[in-house]
């Protein structure tokens, strides 16, 4: 199947899933691959307007990728995921969604 999005994982993304143990992050990896091909809010979850989250549960542990469109690409729809947190609350922090439109504000800005 074809991918509906390509997926970018900026530098703390990579550094987070660096920082997990193997199986939890081929699990996200999977999820991640998986979110391109299906439509499931247990994977891929619009938060607000701007941003989305990438969901995996693993061993009890919720792990969430936040997450922007950049459709400015005629050709190619990209999702950029910023950074990762493994979620210990049921509410989605502020905070890291105040990240993730600023990181996003940052990246369209460097794009003009």
């Amino acid at each position: 199947m074809n991918p509906k999005f390509k997926i970018e994982l900026l530098e703390d993304v990579n550094e987070f899933l660096n920082g997990l143990n193997e199986k939890a992050r081929e699990k996200i990896i999977y999820n991640l691959r998986k979110s391109q091909v299906v439509n499931d809010n247990d994977l891929f979850k619009k938060l607000n307007d701007n941003v989305w989250e990438f969901r995996t549960l693993h061993n009890k542990t919720k792990y969430r990728l936040f997450a922007f469109w950049d459709k400015t690409d005629k050709t190619e729809t990209v999702v950029i995921s910023t950074h990762g947190i493994e979620k210990k609350t049921q509410k989605t922090p502020k905070k890291e969604i105040q990240k993730t439109e600023q990181i996003m504000k940052q990246y369209f800005e460097s794009k003009k």
